[in-house]
């Protein structure tokens, strides 16, 4: 194997590495974009919950 061989098979492994960096970068924002509403919800709830509870007790 000569070494132009070589560079050519590290630039496809980087061209491969690259299109999975970017299908994970797109199924991440596929999930936040589907369910960040449903999180946001949750979370708002979840916080309202406490500062109820933080006004209630008194020291």
């Amino acid at each position: 194997m000569t070494g132009r061989e070589q560079r050519d098979e590290r630039g496809a492994s980087a061209v491969e590495y690259g299109l999975l960096i970017a299908g994970i970068a797109l199924i991440i924002f596929a999930v936040v974009f589907v369910f960040g509403g449903g999180v946001d919800g949750l979370l708002k709830g979840s916080c309202d919950t406490i500062n109820q509870e933080i006004t209630a007790a008194d020291c």
